[in-house]
């Protein structure tokens, strides 16, 4: 075994919660760091005054970006000059700059975690789905108050048998969302960047942008943020949708502009909605807080034992092959070509 000196850095940002064991094995092959800093202008200064020279590889978590703040271009060429992979734990890696991590010689090479989230964050997806077409978070809100249902009662939901659900972002979880929803009778459609193999897509049928909006019964939103994503649903896109159409997300807060959401919520074309994401995480918007009709769930997604250990045990495979083999299992599709 290497001694310490001669061992590659493998530097930890943000906690380990339940893959302790997995973890410690990679002392096997590296030195395991952490940094001293408690906020950004700390974390800059420890790189910069070369207290993470050697590190290699970085495994970071979601909540790590309250000790190093974004990884943007600045953060990322003060990183040292030693490091080359940057392993999140997590499948949207919006804190990420990949640009600039390409763009830095020798470029950091960037992996997420894509499929481990997908079970449950579709769960909680299908969950949004039913309350918020059935209406249940009003009556929940009445019996909590000892109202009972309600006075006036709240008004009758829908079944979701034959109900179109549009899949906006078909990825490894609008997939699996399309699955658990055909379960309850809906029929699915969905839009892509690219249309997918008719394997993948599994009978879905693939619609215009403003054919799923115009069509949809349910508008799920399951695709990353990025800048061509950001507020893709805004007044102009709920203008042209189906009046009484349900919005759910959990995907990232900003991929809808939520002041237009409210708007479309208040003037009944938006029936209901369910989120799980909001843009401005933890602030929600107050026109969201004080609408009945919207069920809220403050970033759930993966908030179950096995998802959230499945997650760090990937992400740490990925720190394993980085070191042993210079390579990642999932490097993030923006970096394929590198």
């Amino acid at each position: 075994m290497a001694s310490s000196d001669t061992k590659p850095k493998v530097l930890l940002l943000g906690a380990i919660i339940h893959a302790h064991t997995t973890w410690q094995s990679l002392s096997d092959i590296a030195e395991l760091v952490k940094p001293t800093a408690t906020n950004r202008a700390e974390f800059i200064q420890e790189c910069k005054d070369g207290k993470l020279d050697g590190v290699v590889a970085a495994y970071r978590t979601f909540d790590s970006v309250s000790i190093t703040g974004l990884v943007d271009e600045e953060l990322v060429n003060a990183l040292p000059s030693s490091l080359k992979y940057l392993a999140h734990c997590g499948a949207g890696y919006d804190q990420v700059d990949v640009h600039a991590c390409s763009a830095r010689t020798p470029p950091i090479r960037v992996s997420n975690v894509p499929t481990a989230v997908d079970d449950a964050t579709a769960d909680v997806n299908m969950f949004l789905i039913i309350g918020a077409l059935r209406n249940f978070n009003t009556g929940m809100l009445a019996l909590r108050e000892g109202k009972w249902r309600g006075q006036p009662l709240p008004a009758l939901g829908h079944d979701p048998e034959g109900k179109v659900l549009g899949i906006l972002g078909m990825g490894g979880i609008g997939r699996n969302l399309k699955k658990k929803a055909e379960a309850f009778g809906m029929r699915v459609i969905y839009h892509n960047r690219r249309q997918l193999t008719e394997e993948l897509a599994g009978g879905a049928d693939y619609v215009t942008f403003d054919e799923l909006l115009a069509t949809s019964d349910v508008i799920s939103l399951n695709l990353p943020l990025n800048k061509n994503t950001r507020h893709i649903i805004g007044k102009p896109e709920f203008d042209k949708m189906k009046n009484g159409v349900v919005i759910v997300n959990t995907a990232r807060g900003a991929v809808i502009d939520e002041a237009a959401l409210v708007d479309a919520l208040d003037s009944g074309k938006v029936y209901s909605a369910g989120l799980d994401v909001f843009e401005e995480e933890p602030k929600i918007h107050p026109g969201l807080v004080r609408n009945p009709n919207v069920m809220l769930v403050p970033h759930m997604g993966t908030w179950t034992v096995e998802t959230q250990t499945a997650m760090e045990e990937w992400a740490m495979e990925n720190v394993r092959l980085a070191i042993e083999a210079g390579k990642l299992k999932s490097p993030v599709p923006e970096q394929a070509d590198l």
